[in-house]
């Protein structure tokens, strides 16, 4: 039997089970199992891998950036930005990876009718923000990374030519995730277009309130899970060795 799951601090919303279990059933896969596992610090990280035989873990909220510390190496993409979602087990050795950017990019690309896009604005500076920071510079549209204490620039700074010189503008928070069907980012949605680009990690609700923001202004929406897709099926090909699309 092989073992996969998912840590974080709170899993109750989370998509990955469910994705992988259908996966394995769907595609005839054998002996493997996928669960998840709530740790309320990182430091719980070294018990719970002592006490299962992982062939493979996903890392969410709040420890793509903390778990790395625990790890003995990591991939190219996942040292330069700093963050890892995927991890792999061999014999003692833990090797970090980051499927984001594979997930994200992917979606990305295949968008119909999208413009071309020089700029960009990136609301949050988790480990999915840099994910993100990093497939842009990859493709070369120029970045802002928005964030209430750090980043480029304060939400309270953002002003008409920011929004209109940044036609693709992606959530990285997890603002307006369910239960808090509420919250949004707090940017100037006044000064939204129809030539915008709204791009949400959020994926539960289908359409949060962000997107809903930037439907209202006749610009193209979309959520978080073609990209959660994308990324799980590339952390399923490195678990197995198997080429990444």
């Amino acid at each position: 039997m092989k073992f996969f799951g998912l840590i974080g601090e709170r899993l109750d919303y989370s998509f990955s089970k469910d994705y992988f279990a259908k996966k394995f059933v769907a595609e005839n896969i054998q002996d493997c199992k996928y669960d998840l596992y709530e740790i309320p610090t990182i430091e719980e990280f070294p018990s719970l891998i002592q006490s299962h035989n992982f062939t493979g873990l996903n890392v969410t909220i709040p420890y793509k950036e903390k778990v790395i510390p625990y790890l003995d190496e990591l991939d190219e993409a996942a040292a330069e930005i700093g963050a890892v979602n995927t991890i792999t087990f061999d014999g003692s050795q833990l090797k970090g990876y980051n499927t984001d950017i594979a997930g994200f990019e992917e979606s990305l690309l295949t968008l119909k009718g999208r413009r071309k896009i020089e700029r960009a604005l990136i609301l949050g500076t988790g480990g999915a923000s840099k994910a993100i920071q990093y497939v842009l510079k990859k493709r070369n549209i120029k970045t802002m990374v928005v964030s209430r204490k750090t980043g480029d620039i304060r939400y309270n700074k953002l002003d008409k030519s920011h929004i209109r010189e940044s036609r693709l503008i992606v959530n990285c928070t997890p603002l307006g995730t369910y239960p808090n069907l509420e919250e949004c980012p707090p940017i100037p949605y006044e000064f939204v277009t129809r030539k915008h680009l709204f791009y949400d990690l959020v994926y539960n609700p289908k359409k949060s309130l962000f997107l809903k923001h930037g439907e209202q202004k006749g610009c193209k929406i979309i959520n978080g899970l073609p990209m959660l897709i994308g990324q799980a099926e590339a952390a399923w090909n490195i678990w197995n060795k198997l080429k990444i699309k």
